[in-house]
């Protein structure tokens, strides 16, 4: 199989955070049938958070279980097995912290039959606390096949770091990337007053025009670092809409996109784009694989 590679490779430090839940599993197959940039080091992490009522033969139970899980996944992955102690969903960022992780690998088990979204409360935490980027692992990709990438930009800085981690990672030959810019237009009042300024239908048509530019200007953006890695760019979108996250789980869905790439916020202002509660919506509620994107914290 012939795969696209970026002009140059580019070492990921992955953590990859598992359980003994079967999105674990899912996870762990993923990993392994992905390509990865040559060099790439990979981590399997598992959190170990007995409570403090539990007999110690129960607690070393435990211990050895997670013992054999971390290091059988390990060996199958050429990976490095680690064991933490305390709460996973503080444990795992902190630790992706220490060890200067340039992405957390999760699956997105859920802890309660009760829970009403797509992703556990693990999960969920490692999405809003991780210090680098997350990628939330939904189903297997068929191995060796071109995926499908959904590319949500905005243009500002963090939705570059998100282009230019799709550009810089191998993918199968065929690989297509559908950039989408969705702008949200809102209407903000001033800082003490009574009423919401008037905006009338010329000021509008300019907010709208100036919103419309620079989506289409981050998508031509995207679109050069994108086939400068030689992928394929699907068609692109830029549209206005009141609900950014919407509009990407619906895309992502209609057009059967394997992953979904989105930068962890935007700015404000006339057009806001990509806040960080959309990429953590998004990451909760897709039913695919998705990667939120955001600057190392040192």
């Amino acid at each position: 199989m012939r795969w696209l590679r970026p002009h140059e490779d580019c070492p990921m430090r992955l953590v990859l955070a598992i359980d003994f839940s079967a999105a674990t599993e899912t996870a762990v197959e993923e990993v392994a049938a992905r390509p990865w940039p040559a060099g790439t080091s990979i981590e399997v992490v598992h959190a170990l958070d007995p409570s403090p009522v539990l007999e110690s033969n129960l607690v070393e139970e435990m211990t050895r279980r997670a013992n054999e899980l971390v290091a059988r996944v390990a060996e199958r992955l050429h990976a490095k097995p680690v064991i933490l102690d305390g709460d996973p969903k503080a444990a795992i960022p902190d630790y992706a912290k220490e060890t200067g992780a340039d992405l957390v690998i999760v699956g997105p088990h859920q802890q309660s039959g009760l829970a009403i979204f797509m992703l556990g409360s693990v999960a969920k935490a490692v999405v809003r606390y991780a210090p680098c980027s997350v990628e939330v692992i939904r189903g297997l990709s068929p191995k060796d096949s071109p995926r499908r990438i959904l590319l949500a930009t905005d243009g500002f800085e963090l939705s570059m770091l998100a282009t230019r981690s799709v550009a810089e990672r191998p993918w199968p030959a065929g690989t297509e990337v559908r950039i989408l810019s969705a702008v949200e237009l809102a209407l903000t009042t001033f800082e003490g007053a009574l009423e919401p300024p008037f905006v009338n239908d010329r000021a509008m048509a300019t907010i709208r025009e100036a919103g419309m530019q620079h989506a289409q200007d981050a998508i031509a953006g995207a679109e050069a670092i994108v086939a400068g890695a030689g992928l394929k760019t699907s068609e692109s979108i830029s549209v206005l809409v009141d609900s950014p996250k919407q509009i990407i789980l619906d895309e992502a869905k209609q057009w059967g996109a394997d992953l979904i790439v989105v930068g962890s916020h935007g700015r404000r202002g006339i057009s806001r784009f990509m806040l960080g509660s959309v990429s953590e919506a998004v990451a909760t509620h897709a039913a695919c694989s998705v990667d939120v994107i955001r600057k190392r914290v040192p």
